[in-house]
């Protein structure tokens, strides 16, 4: 009798722990630090364009947002692993007036082709033929998989903050994957919040908006599911073709997610790409340092294209 009563304790126990509630903090508390008119802006942004929703084959929901004119050319951008589609919003009101945009948030898929699927889709369902791709992080990784498998689709690509199929990654991160399965959704993210604070925060210059953003994304706009999704397809490796038409690689000299073996291997990989280096500016440039980034963006979007010969 004994036993089954330290049974049920431990259980409820257990129970407790995989289910302890966290006290998500306000928008105003998470944005306190965050320069008024740039808090403003980012709401104004929000508000002005509301997602949209695509159910695939598969059942997964995607959301997405989409401005610009329809004749312009296309740009798609793709998130890293603690983003979503309001993440780049300072590159899209740059690019607004002349391009067509589209910009996703990853549901809880963990294979490369699942978001190849869901990509298709969104750009079937708005019409778009080809598009520059923008991808950060898992985002600059997946592109260079859609890049290599669908060719006719892409016009520029941008890798940025990213590496190639690698085993380095796999390696370090071998110990996590194990484990991650089996953590509550709470601790996950505690981790998460905890790396902001301890690296992710202080390579940005201790940038308020990058701090501010990616804690209010790991309060819960993203869960353990999408974590482990995206984990999951960082470690998923693919064979590297070349990619065609022009490829720019943004980097950053103090990048503590990428180190600096990755970001020579990318290098490596696609001797042919421009590089941009930012200075101190860490894992989020786009977020802490937009205008620089904006500025070599555009630069680059309104380069000839190479033409595409399958």
């Amino acid at each position: 009798m004994r036993k089954r009563l330290i049974f049920l304790i431990l259980g409820v126990l257990l129970v407790a722990l995989y289910l302890w509630p966290t006290r998500s903090p306000s928008f105003e508390d998470l944005y306190a630090n965050v320069e008024p008119e740039k808090v403003k802006a980012f709401q104004e942004f929000r508000s002005k364009y509301p997602l949209r929703r695509l159910v695939t084959e598969d059942g997964q929901t995607w959301e997405y947002l989409v401005t610009g004119p329809k004749e312009g050319e296309a740009v798609l951008f793709l998130h890293g692993m603690s983003g979503a589609a309001d993440i780049w919003w300072q590159q899209i009101e740059a690019l607004k007036d002349g391009y067509r945009i589209v910009a996703v948030t990853y549901p809880a898929v963990n294979r490369l082709e699942a978001m190849e699927s869901g990509i298709l889709a969104i750009l079937d369902r708005e019409g778009i033929a080809r598009t520059n791709v923008v991808g950060t992080s898992l985002g600059g990784y997946f592109t260079q998989f859609f890049a290599m498998r669908h060719p006719q689709r892409v016009l520029r690509v941008v890798l940025g903050n990213t590496f190639p199929p690698n085993d380095a990654l796999r390696q370090e991160y071998r110990g996590i994957g194990m484990i991650l399965p089996v953590l509550p959704d709470w601790f996950v993210l505690q981790f998460m919040r905890r790396s902001v604070e301890r690296s992710v925060y202080p390579s940005s210059g201790y940038d308020a908006f990058t701090r501010a953003y990616l804690l209010e994304m790991n309060y819960g706009r993203v869960h353990k599911a999408h974590v482990l999704g995206r984990y999951r397809c960082v470690m998923q490796k693919f064979e590297v073709q070349d990619i065609p038409g022009s490829v720019l690689i943004f980097e950053s000299d103090n990048d503590p997610l990428v180190p600096a073996v990755l970001r020579e291997q990318l290098r490596q990989t696609y001797p042919y790409a421009e590089v941009y280096t930012f200075h101190d500016a860490g894992h989020f440039p786009y977020l802490n340092r937009p205008e620089e980034y904006n500025q070599r963006l555009i630069a680059f979007l309104q380069q000839p294209m190479m033409v595409y010969s399958p």
